[in-house]
């Protein structure tokens, strides 16, 4: 089989913003100069579903259309991959232009449906991508200059959920796994591991892992240690003692003098990044996962096969790369949004200097239908 590869900034060029809502082109201001002029308390990083996340995309969306030297932006086409964080966060952009949303994923063991749910259509196959736009068209959203078009980049625009998601994952739980491996050498048990970190990666325990990465990767780490007895968390969760990663942390905290180096720096990473309001408080996993994530991108021949590539590799959705390209061409305003941390999604100085690149300037391969 010969793959076509490209990168996604064949599609956006650096109209990329990652979770810190700092734009990847520069010539547009982020949210730590911003923040005031938006109304807002603070600086600190507000999560995807939110009002004030909102209001940093729509002063980034009006600033990059300024800077094409065309008229404001009139209307939006929302395209994302989770009812709830994408619909929603497509619902408050919707309160500052009139919008039309998509909500994909690939269901082949379901029969293809297509259902509306106000100003959004969820679909069980990507490829109704093409519906979407006929109906956007059809509701007065036409792909011109005046148009904003807003693509979710993971489980989205690359490694399409219900297809290639999966590795993605894959890369996130390896990058756990890397980061106890180091900080625990000899100490690491993998099965024990797995049991832990499977369990809480439910949303059963979500109100106190808050569905966030970067705080599971530091309880099992702490309870691989022993700093936080396993069965002592299981208690202090189903009992109601533990709620909040403060208190877990605090707890890890009056145990520090029996941490090593490592664990010492992890907790130092933590509480810092818990004072500080910020979403990614576990920085030097997310470097770790930036690797894996980059390992998984353009890394099989020519002659494997789509059932290999989808198992093994992260692609660009052909059939939103294809939407892209058709209203690219017509002249609307094309960005892309995306909650994974920018720690986990640009390079370091060092690895730069080594060639490698941020998540949308890497190259992948393109795997689906071109619909347009």
């Amino acid at each position: 089989m010969s793959w076509k590869r490209g990168t996604l900034a064949d599609l956006f060029g650096d109209l990329v913003v990652y979770r810190n809502l700092e734009p990847q082109d520069r010539r547009i201001a982020g949210l730590s100069s911003v923040w005031r002029q938006l109304g807002l308390t603070s600086p600190a990083v507000p999560r995807k579903t939110t009002a004030e996340y909102a209001l940093a995309l729509r002063c980034f969306v009006e600033e990059a259309q300024r800077l094409r030297g065309l008229p404001p932006i009139e209307r939006l086409l929302f395209v994302g991959d989770t009812a709830m964080n994408d619909g929603q966060a497509a619902r408050n952009l919707g309160r500052f232009w009139p919008m039309r949303g998509f909500i994909g994923a690939e269901r082949p063991a379901q029969a293809s449906a297509v259902t509306r749910d106000d100003d959004l259509l969820l679909a069980n196959r990507w490829a109704a991508l093409s519906e979407f736009y006929a109906w956007a068209v059809s509701e007065g959203f036409a792909g011109d200059d005046r148009t904003a078009l807003l693509i979710d980049l993971d489980k989205t625009s690359l490694g399409a959920r219900g297809r290639n998601d999966g590795v993605i994952d894959g890369a996130r739980v390896a990058a756990v796994k890397r980061t106890l491996t180091v900080a625990l050498g000899e100490r690491f048990d993998e099965p024990s591991f797995v049991k832990v970190y499977d369990r809480l990666n439910q949303p059963d325990y979500h109100p106190f892992t808050a569905d966030n990465q970067d705080y599971l990767a530091y309880i099992c780490l702490m309870v691989a240690a022993g700093i936080y007895d396993a069965e002592q968390l299981w208690a202090d969760l189903d009992g109601g003692a533990l709620t909040t990663l403060e208190q877990f942390s605090a707890v890890c905290e009056r145990h520090r003098d029996a941490m090593w180096p490592a664990l010492r720096e992890a907790q130092q990473q933590l509480q810092a990044g818990l004072a500080a309001q910020d979403p990614t408080p576990f920085k030097s996993f997310r470097r770790v996962e930036y690797h894996e994530t980059v390992a998984c991108m353009d890394v099989l021949p020519d002659d494997a096969t789509a059932e290999q590539v989808l198992a093994q590799e992260i692609v660009i959705t052909a059939e939103v790369a294809s939407l892209v390209r058709m209203l690219r061409q017509q002249g609307a305003l094309v960005f892309a949004i995306s909650d994974k941390p920018d720690e986990a999604s640009t390079p370091t100085a060092k690895d730069a200097a080594a060639g490698m690149q941020p998540i949308h300037r890497t190259k992948m391969k393109v795997y689906g239908a071109e619909l347009f």
